[in-house]
């Protein structure tokens, strides 16, 4: 998932994003964005762009032929002790995904701002399937909520906004999606190991190698989880002895839920809030915009959290201009669009959430699904 660097793939108006937390991060989403001349936002609508070389890439031709490199992958398949059936198996479905290449190339033209992207990306179809999922599956996702201690509402938002509910999870073969990234991407050894973890989860016999479908990166599931956050988050929810995050909601809920509590989740809070902040604010307060890592956007984040009543004294309130809640948590300030746009206080979930997708855009998506689910506004 780079602060402006999170690329996805638009199939759909609903905008599904199929690139999953991968960056060294177990899950990374990738999420492309440009500069605009006030603020560097992701850029998800359809848009004109500059025709994309479907060439492979210099590194791919210092490599040889895909069937080459395939076989050497083979070969180190073999040698790390897969099995035989397996390895024939997948190597013999293994195919070079041009498509992949082509998306992870691909630069938007356009830009946009919260303003346009989150009636979209929260579309008042994708709110109302929110809720209608929400109230049929409420006594499983309370289950699985406290079981976890997290708030259904999130599962559902996540849930929703990755694969739109389980309907959308890529129709791309994930060990030739990995295979071909390994190849022509950017990052050889990422994928490379991701590949592995692939094979890993079939010779596990998780899911078979027919039903490995994710997105052009290799994200899969109705959580889009690369290999690396399925083996490290993925939960066997209906106690099957499988774990799959394909076919299984129970799953998906389940893994979508031990992400968030393994990577911190509060469900004493929620992920922040919409708020004002007055003409002279002191906008140095605000989180900085393009890290390099997530080590440095949290550096950035320690400098701007402050107590609420410590955000309260400087001025902000709500978007109601009314006083903010009186609770003894801190919170970070959040500006997607710099001082033209939106301004969050940012809880502690909020960094959860940015792990597993470190895009304001992304995480703004959620929190604000979440909580038209429930129609909910509490610290």
């Amino acid at each position: 998932m780079k602060l402006t660097q999170i690329a996805v793939i638009v199939v759909s108006s609903l905008l599904l994003s199929c690139t999953s937390t991968v960056s060294g991060n177990a899950q990374t989403k990738t999420q492309t964005v440009k500069t605009a001349p006030v603020a560097k936002v992701p850029a998800l609508q359809k848009a004109q762009t500059a025709s994309v070389s479907a060439l492979p890439a210099q590194d791919a031709l210092n490599k040889g032929s895909f069937e080459q490199y395939a076989a050497s992958l083979k070969q180190q398949a073999l040698d790390k002790g897969y099995s035989k059936t397996l390895v024939n198996e997948v190597f013999a479905s293994l195919k070079h995904y041009k498509s992949a290449v082509v998306a992870d190339k691909k630069q938007p033209e356009f830009t946009e701002t919260l303003d346009t992207y989150l009636p979209k990306r929260v579309s008042k179809q994708r709110i109302a399937l929110a809720r209608k999922y929400y109230k049929e599956h409420q006594q499983e996702l309370e289950s699985i909520g406290q079981k976890y201690g997290v708030q259904p509402r999130f599962i559902v938002a996540l849930w929703g906004l990755e694969s739109s509910f389980g309907k959308f999870m890529g129709n791309y073969s994930v060990p030739s999606a990995l295979a071909t990234m390994a190849y022509d991407g950017r990052r050889e050894s990422f994928f490379k190991s991701e590949f592995f973890l692939a094979l890993d989860i079939l010779q596990q016999g998780h899911v078979s190698l027919a039903d490995m479908k994710g997105s052009w990166a290799g994200a899969m599931g109705q959580s889009q989880f690369m290999p690396s956050a399925f083996m490290s988050y993925a939960q066997d929810g209906d106690g099957d002895g499988h774990i799959n995050i394909w076919q299984s909601r129970t799953d998906a809920f389940a893994s979508i839920a031990n992400y968030l509590k393994t990577r911190g989740w509060d469900n004493s809070q929620t992920w922040g809030r919409e708020v004002k902040v007055p003409n002279n604010f002191d906008f140095s307060y605000v989180i900085p915009k393009g890290s390099k890592d997530r080590t440095q956007w949290l550096q950035w984040w320690a400098k701007s959290e402050r107590s609420l009543a410590a955000w309260q004294s400087l001025g902000v309130r709500t978007t109601e201009g009314k006083a903010l809640p009186k609770r003894d948590i801190k919170a970070a300030l959040v500006m997607p669009d710099d001082e033209q746009g939106r301004v969050y206080l940012a809880y502690s979930n909020y960094q959860t959430l940015m792990h597993w997708n470190r895009s304001y855009y992304f995480v703004t998506s959620v929190g604000y699904l979440a909580d038209l689910i429930v129609a909910e506004d509490k610290a």
